[in-house]
């Protein structure tokens, strides 16, 4: 029996796949999707400083957003922030990242 009459199963929302978190390998063919999540505070924006540091010296074409809505952190799994995001798929959280450290994971996700 289930609570207030109403019936189990999955329910179809049309906005459904706007809040969830870009499918990995979204971005365009030969470039990644990096997104920083995060209020907007000095963290967050020093993570960004730092990702975009690293892009540049390693030559990488990408995309770059920062992410400040937390129903949209929260969809990701993130509890602490800042957190760095590459093609859908988190690869940190919690610190901000040195450029060295950036320039390792981006090159892993090439």
């Amino acid at each position: 029996m289930s609570l207030f009459g109403k019936k189990k199963g999955t329910a179809s929302c049309c906005c459904a796949a706007a809040n969830q978190p870009a499918p990995a390998g979204s971005a365009a063919s030969g470039s990644l999707l990096v997104e920083v999540l995060g209020s907007g505070c000095t963290k967050c924006n020093q993570l960004e400083a730092n990702t975009r540091t690293a892009l540049a010296q390693l030559g990488i074409d990408a995309q770059i957003g920062h992410v400040t809505d937390f129903a949209q952190i929260a969809a990701y799994g993130v509890m602490s922030t800042p957190a760095l995001v590459i093609n859908g798929t988190v690869v940190s959280t919690g610190r901000v990242l040195t450029v060295e450290e950036a320039a390792e994971l981006l090159q892993k996700a090439r």
